[in-house]
């Protein structure tokens, strides 16, 4: 699936729920599908934390054959929702595409206006980081891995 493919099947999905509180329902159960594939308690170091996040947030990065695929976790069980969310949409793709995404699910599903400022600024701190990977990968392969 594509990244808007993925976006579209998630819009649709909390387009179900009118109400916010099942929509925050939906973000935990997104949260608990990441436990079953938790980060590394090895990968919960201040290298591979967010700076801007309210609470702590973890992404690391690493190619897959072409592909980017994330990992993440957050202390905070609304925000391991987002941090799940965010993996759904970007991992497993390739680093041109992470880098070209438009990621209008967040304000489509209205999760920013839903959020405090911090955690929207929040949000933001993860998808720069998430970008800043691929750009990373991306810089690496056009210069050979130097």
């Amino acid at each position: 699936m594509t990244i808007n493919e993925i976006q579209d099947e998630i819009i649709e999905e909390f387009e179900a729920f009118d109400d916010w509180m099942e929509r925050y329902q939906l973000i935990v159960e997104y949260a608990n599908e990441l436990k079953k594939h938790p980060m590394p308690e090895a990968d919960k170091n201040d290298r591979n934390k967010i700076d801007g996040c309210q609470s702590t947030v973890w992404f690391t990065a690493k190619m897959e054959g072409d592909k980017l695929v994330y990992n993440g976790d957050s202390d905070a069980l609304l925000v391991k929702g987002i941090v799940a969310l965010l993996l759904h949409v970007l991992s497993g793709h390739t680093p041109q595409e992470i880098v070209k995404a438009d990621l209008y699910f967040i304000d489509r599903i209205g999760l920013r206006e839903h959020l405090s400022p911090t955690r929207s600024n929040g949000v933001a701190a993860m998808l720069k980081q998430m970008k800043l990977y691929a750009i990373s990968n991306l810089f690496s392969r056009i210069h050979g891995g130097r």
